[in-house]
């Protein structure tokens, strides 16, 4: 069976923690790489949990 929503949505909340903190790194030890990492980790958690969201609305 596929993931459910909710599963979805915690990933996507996992990603958006975990770019966050690779951001902030990123800004504090000036390495852009890291903070452009971190952005996309954040980019990926939104994508996640809006998809969890609509597959709440299709249920």
């Amino acid at each position: 069976m596929g993931r459910s929503g909710r599963q979805d949505k915690d990933e996507g909340a996992m990603d958006k923690a975990k770019g966050r903190m690779k951001e902030a790194a990123g800004s504090l030890t000036g390495d852009k790489e890291t903070k452009r990492e971190g952005r996309s980790d954040q980019r990926r958690g939104n994508i996640k949990d809006k998809k969890g969201n609509l597959k709440d609305l299709l249920k």
